[in-house]
Parts: structure tokens; sequence; C-alpha cells
């Protein structure tokens, strides 16, 4: 039997096969000390060693980079799921909301068509378009107050999707529908609501009711504070059909509101007037964007740089650890590298082993540290009522970024591994 050493045949002699204890497979009779290939397998055979045999230390190294990786998701996480949070508050607001009006003082007044909403939805990137339209009514809390006293509100006869287009919500009660715009009902703004006095609606009995013109009216509901339409917080709305019948209304939108892609929302600006009024563009004014999107698109842009510093600085932390681990695991273990050597293992198989063991130590930690840090920042996000997001390049980066982390950390260690000659290995302590 021959195990492990490589036995000669003399003339005549049959030859047998043996094995090499150094990789536990077979090598052909008479191949004297040719160099061994390893294939793969082999090489992850010889990188689990170190692991395997030294369970402790690998685990304390693991978890060393696999906190640096936990910790660049959720540096990355937290934050942007903080900031998807603020950016819905900041859509809520209207970022993407545009407002078209005629331009005042004009003689002859210039009026807006009455399909003015349905041509403006007809631009590509539009996503919603209403309108409302001043009735020039008076409002007043009772039909004893003065008739020219209007407490500075706005009597507007309103389509029933305004809110969509405004991103608006009712405080209490109920928005203008189908059912209702016909009928002699109204919805206060909120400032509105204050001013007539009117600061909630009654669950049962009597509802409250305005004098507008001369007709009574009655208030169905009461809307959310509106930052970017201040218009609509001072003013009394009626159903389109209503104005018609009860106050005389000519059917032309004063103000045409607009919601498009973020993305398109200037060039959207750009053709909003010459669709309204293709004859005179000039005298139709479009509100440029909101000073809400800039501040998100602000925003968004300090958030990625801080998310880039950030993640470079928990991978560099994971590297250094992993390195400082190696380069340790090398001069423990120069005698069994020596004995490597002396029974025919190549400088290439020695480094090949020890770049191996530091990459599988590595992808073991970014996989242990992508998993918690991926737990860690959704349990977090769910306790603060915050929309999960974890960024996809976080993930993979988490791995990905902890093989190239491995690659470079056991570089410089594998390489010294492999300069040791099998008498330095040996006779070291």
């Amino acid at each position: 039997m021959t195990s492990g050493v490589t036995t000669r045949t003399t003339a005549g002699e049959p030859t047998r096969p043996h094995r090499d204890d150094r990789l536990d497979r077979p090598i052909a009779a008479g191949s004297g000390d040719r160099p061994v290939r390893l294939t793969g397998g082999d090489v992850l055979r010889l990188g689990m060693l170190g692991i395997r045999t030294r369970r402790i230390r690998a685990a304390l190294s693991a978890l060393g980079i696999s906190i640096g990786i936990a910790t660049m998701i959720i540096v990355t996480g937290i934050p942007a799921s903080s900031r998807q949070d603020l950016m819905d508050q900041l859509a809520e607001l209207g970022t993407n909301m545009l407002r078209a009006q005629a331009v005042a003082d004009q003689k002859p007044p210039v009026q807006l068509p009455p399909e003015s909403a349905a041509m403006a939805a007809r631009i590509g990137p539009v996503t919603k378009a209403s309108a409302v339209a001043n009735t020039h009514a008076v409002v007043r809390r009772t039909d004893r107050i003065d008739a020219f006293d209007s407490s500075g509100l706005t009597v507007l006869a309103s389509r029933s999707d305004l809110l969509d287009a405004i991103n608006g919500h009712v405080r209490a009660g109920r928005f203008l529908d189908s059912s209702t715009e016909g009928f002699p009902t109204v919805v206060l703004g909120y400032i509105a609501a204050g001013r007539l006095g009117i600061n909630r609606l009654p669950a049962g009995g009597e509802p409250p009711m305005v004098y507008i013109g001369e007709q009574w009216f009655t208030v169905i509901g009461i809307l959310d504070p509106m930052p970017l339409s201040p218009d609509i917080e001072r003013s009394v709305l009626v159903g389109w059909e209503a104005a018609r019948t009860e106050l005389r209304f000519d059917g032309r939108p004063t103000v045409v509101y607009v919601q498009a892609e973020e993305q398109a929302i200037e060039d959207v600006r750009a053709v909003l007037a010459a669709t309204l009024n293709p004859q005179l563009p000039g005298l139709v004014q479009v509100s440029r964007p909101s000073d809400a999107l800039a501040a998100k698109r602000a925003t968004e842009q300090t958030f990625s740089g801080l998310f880039l510093g950030l993640a470079g600085v928990a991978l560099l932390v994971g590297g250094i650890g992993v390195a400082n681990t190696m380069v340790i695991s090398v001069l423990e273990r120069r005698r069994e590298i020596g004995l490597r050597r002396a029974l025919g293992a190549s400088r290439g198989h020695i480094r090949w082993q020890f770049l191996t063991e530091s990459v599988l130590l590595s992808a073991l930690g970014g996989l242990a540290g992508t998993v918690l840090g991926v737990l860690a920042t959704v349990g977090y996000a769910v306790s603060q009522g915050w929309p999960t997001v974890i960024p996809p390049g976080s993930v993979a980066g988490g791995v990905g970024g902890a093989v190239l982390v491995g690659v470079a950390a056991g570089v410089y260690p594998s390489i010294r591994a492999s300069r040791l000659t099998p008498t330095e290995a040996l006779a070291a302590p």
C-alpha cells in the first residue's frame, strides 16, 4: 500500500494507482513529482480548512465584517425609508402640480374655453386635470349680513374631481360628487370655514347653511389645510351644475389645476399655456413648479451623498478586520504551510488556499450582515410608521462588497504565506 508517498516502479513491475493525502484524490502512477492541478472543489475544500479547524476565530472574524455590512445596510436603509416618508409628504403637498389662469386686468377680459381641463388632460405626461371658476357671488353666514360683506371669501364653481388634482383631503363630511353637484350644496375651505364660524359638522341633526346670492346652500363638507393651494382654503366650493342653475355661471373656468409626472413637470409647463389658449398663449399665466419640488430634489441628492460615504466607511472597517485575521492566521499556521510545501504543494497552491479562505470568510460575514441589516431596517421603519425601503444597491453591495473586501484583504497574507520556504516554516516556533 502506498499512501501519500510517490512510489517508483522498476522495469517489469506492474504499476498501481496511489493516493495523494494532500488532496485526498488519486494520481496516476508514474507521474513522479509533476505538479498537481487544483480543481475548483479542491480550492474550496482547502479554503474551508482553516474555517472548520478554527471555528471560534472564524466566527469572530465573520462577525466583524457582518457588523460592517449590516451597518452599511442600516445606514442606507433607515435614511432611505425616512427619505421616502419625507418624499411622500412633500408629494402630498403637490410638488408635481401646476396652476394656469388667464392674465388679469386685460381689456377685454381673457377667458379660458369651457373644455380647458379636458384639453390639459390630453398632454402626455399629465396625470390629472381639473378646474374651478369664480362665480363672483357673495357668501354670507345669514341673509341679515350686508350683501356686500364677503369676508374676503370667494365662491368657486368646482369640478367633482378637483380634490384629486390638488391632493386635497376632506376634514369633515364629504366632497362634491355626481349626486350632489347639481344641488345647492357647498364644501368649505379650511380658512373659509373658520371665517364663517363653521368648524365642524354635526353627526346628526340639521347641517349648517350659508347664504350665497339669493339662495341658501347646505354645507356638506370642510376641507383640510392645503398650503400649496391657499386660494382653495379661502373659498366656498359649489358644484359645477349648481353654479350654472343657481348662480348663473357661464361655464368658463378661471383656473385650471394640472398634475404631471414629476420628471416632466417643466416640459408640461412649457406647453400648457399654448394648449389652453392656442391663439394667445401669452395671455395665460402658468405657475412655476413648487419650491417644495426643488427642496425634494435637493434632499434626494444630499441623502445620496451621505449613503455613499457611510457605506464606504463600513466596508473599510470590515476589510481591515478580515486582513488582520488572515495575517495572524498565516503566522499561526506556518508549520502547516511548511508541511504542505514539503509534501509538494506549490506556492500557487498556498496562495489560493489563503486567498479562498479570506473570500469565504468575508462572504459568510457579508451574507449574515445583509440578513441582519435588512431585518433591523424593516423593524425600525415599521416602528416609525415609515414605508420600508431597502436600496437594492445596498443588498447587492453587502454580498458583492464583502467578496471584494475578502479578495483585497487576502492578497497580502496569501502572498506572504506562499513565500515561506519549507525549512523556514517548519523551523518556526
